[in-house]
């Protein structure tokens, strides 16, 4: 068997992450939990959705999310908010779940606070989860509310003599808005959303809103054996030819951690070459990955934060590293166009008056202006504004 090509990962990921053609309406909770849709910045999934199914409006998608409830928004993959259909809430949430001996998703951070207090991670989870159902029933607006209102709950359960240490000022930054034990709720939250003990609500206005995961389906969270495999099988299935060291890059977790969850598919995958190195797919997926490369969309206008681009091994989007950086900056991502697979040039956008400016950068020789206008204007529509310029 020859070495794996470029073309034909590219192929092999579009088709994967649903970009290969337009899909439709009743197609969207299985696109969705491909490999779940990250919201941040608020609206990312929105946009990952419209460029699947580009005849969905932004009304319909919430009339699924907040009405149907078919989707759920919760802390998942990397700490992060993400979409995935709610009957999948195992497989993004429970898999994540720390064993012994291995370190939470997202909460390194909190050692600075454990340290001030002088108290373990395992004794103040054990008190959190203590008042957590105390958010059944309740709606709380903002994610710095929710930090102060947890930690309040929490006070009547700490040694006494920690209860002051615990209302100073955070050491992690805006002392005046966040105490210590607002900034480890923070932390926590995600080792919670993961037990299934609170979940993002209805947006409200420029706020997110959160309440426990039983108040917004109706149940606690249904906890299956396999919703570890289930994760890695999505993984492998979104992103392969890919490694352990990938796997754990894109949950956000500890070697040890990702290593475990990974080897629970063991027998399900076959190594390949690519890249001149050893790399796994699922064995039902080696006929897709080998067929004719066909790629049926030509152009796409990504956002920044797309499932698509979240591939570790980035030269597979785009070689030269300079423009990596472009790409994937330290702050908020910009769009990309995506020419055939590859990454040909980052796009941004901003609201003016009532309609919305977009600014292209290309590199190398243009490609198609007309329609890359085109798909400018369709996405501002999508977004309910009129394109009053374009520059490329």
């Amino acid at each position: 068997m020859g070495e794996i090509n470029i073309e034909q990962i590219r192929s092999f990921r579009l088709h994967a992450h649903h970009l290969d053609k337009k899909y439709q309406r009743t197609d969207i909770v299985e696109l969705v939990g491909a490999c779940g849709m990250q919201n941040t910045p608020p609206g990312a999934w929105e946009t990952a959705l419209y460029n699947r199914v580009p005849d969905c409006s932004m009304s319909e998608m919430e009339h699924l999310l907040y009405e149907e409830k078919a989707l759920l928004q919760a802390w998942s993959l990397r700490g992060a908010p993400v979409l995935f259909p709610v009957w999948e809430s195992d497989v993004f949430l429970s898999a994540l779940i720390s064993e012994e001996g291995e370190p939470w998703i997202y909460t390194p951070g909190i050692l600075l606070a454990l340290d001030f207090l002088q108290m373990t991670f395992d004794e103040l989870l054990d008190i959190l989860k203590q008042v957590m159902p105390q958010l059944d029933g309740k709606v709380i607006i903002s994610k710095s509310t929710l930090n102060q209102a947890l930690a309040e709950w929490m006070l009547p359960l700490l040694p006494v003599e920690k209860r002051e240490l615990w209302n100073k000022p955070s050491m992690y930054g805006r002392p005046d808005k966040q105490t210590i034990g607002g900034a480890v709720v923070s932390f926590m939250l995600r080792p919670c959303s993961f037990n299934g003990l609170v979940v993002f609500g209805e947006r409200n206005g420029i706020y997110p809103t959160f309440t426990s995961y039983k108040s917004w389906t109706g149940h606690s969270l249904k906890v299956s054996e396999d919703a570890s495999k289930k994760l890695v099988r999505k993984f492998l299935h979104c992103y392969g030819p890919t490694t352990v060291d990938m796997f754990v890059s894109w949950l956000g977790c500890s070697p040890k951690q990702g290593k475990r969850i990974w080897e629970a598919v063991s027998e399900e995958m076959e190594p390949v070459m690519a890249f001149g190195k050893k790399t796994f797919i699922l064995s039902v997926d080696k006929e897709r990955l080998f067929s004719p490369v066909s790629f049926q969309r030509e152009l796409l206008l990504l956002g920044g934060h797309d499932p698509f681009l979240d591939q570790r091994d980035r030269a597979v989007l785009q070689s030269d590293k300079s423009l990596q950086k472009q790409i994937w900056t330290l702050v908020t991502n910009p769009g990309v166009v995506l020419y055939y697979g590859e990454i040909i040039g980052i796009w941004t956008s901003k609201k003016k008056g009532k309609g919305m400016e977009i600014k292209m950068t290309l590199w190398g020789k243009p490609h198609k202006k007309q329609k890359l206008h085109s798909l400018a204007e369709e996405y501002a529509a999508f977004r309910q504004q009129k394109l009053v310029s374009i520059e490329i």
